[in-house]
């Protein structure tokens, strides 16, 4: 796959598997003007009570300059990809690379993954456009044990999530990614994770928006020091710790 020069925006709605309808949209939506916009945009959207899944008129109005224009809907997820496609996952030739700043590299196919120690946790979804899905329910492998394998370096103070969607990447400080919480999940609401979230596998880090969860993880090297992610190239705030 190819990279493109600038990203296109594609949103679109997807049923959950517990069946929930998030609705429908199509078509492109120009990326936003580089500002910087995290938590400090979803604490402005629902002070004096706004709930994420409910918005007047006059604050989305407020905040389309900033974020792309897509209505919002409840109990509903909603895709975004910054590539021409979405990337397709092949059992046979699929695998992921585990290296940088390591004293042990590794390469795992997927059923290497899945035989590591599984875990499993239900948390709720955050987009910094302001919606949310409750109570999702992950499946994978923390990420704090598959660092412990390959032993992180001395002069190793970040990860770096490489995503096949090129040219997705984002990074992690070393002390974020061995959260007891962060995960690498290869399931999803009791199902393999599905292609549009990110199949095979992905990035949950559940306490920050969901930019930082990486989708369609192909690679993770530990590196000196975080570097600005494909967002916070855009002008996403780097700080994006859930309020």
């Amino acid at each position: 796959m190819k990279a493109i020069d600038e990203p296109r925006i594609v949103p679109t709605s997807v049923s959950r598997a517990d069946g929930r309808i998030a609705g429908t949209i199509s078509g492109d939506v120009d990326e936003p003007a580089p500002k910087r916009y995290g938590r400090g945009l979803f604490l402005a959207t629902v002070a004096g009570g706004l709930s994420s899944l409910v918005w007047g008129k006059t604050v989305w109005s407020g905040l389309s300059s900033a974020v792309p224009s897509v209505p919002l809907v409840p109990s509903g997820w909603r895709i975004y990809t910054v590539a021409a496609t979405m990337p397709r996952f092949d059992r046979r030739t699929w695998r992921l690379e585990v290296g940088g700043l390591v004293g042990e590299p590794m390469t795992l196919d997927y059923d290497a993954l899945r035989a590591l120690p599984r875990t499993e946790e239900e948390r709720d979804f955050h987009c910094v456009t302001g919606w949310s899905v409750s109570n999702v329910h992950w499946g994978g492998v923390r990420l704090s044990d598959l660092l412990e394998r390959v032993q992180p370096g001395l002069g190793a103070h970040a990860v770096r999530f490489t995503s096949a969607e090129i040219p997705y990447v984002d990074d992690l400080t070393l002390d974020q990614a061995k959260l007891s919480d962060v995960l690498l999940a290869y399931e999803m609401d009791g199902k393999p994770l599905p292609r549009e979230h990110g199949a095979p596998v992905r990035l949950v880090m559940p306490r920050m928006y969901g930019y930082k969860s990486v989708k369609w993880v192909a690679r993770v090297d530990l590196v000196a020091r975080p570097h600005p992610g494909f967002w916070e190239l855009r002008g996403y705030d780097p700080d994006a710790w859930l309020p």
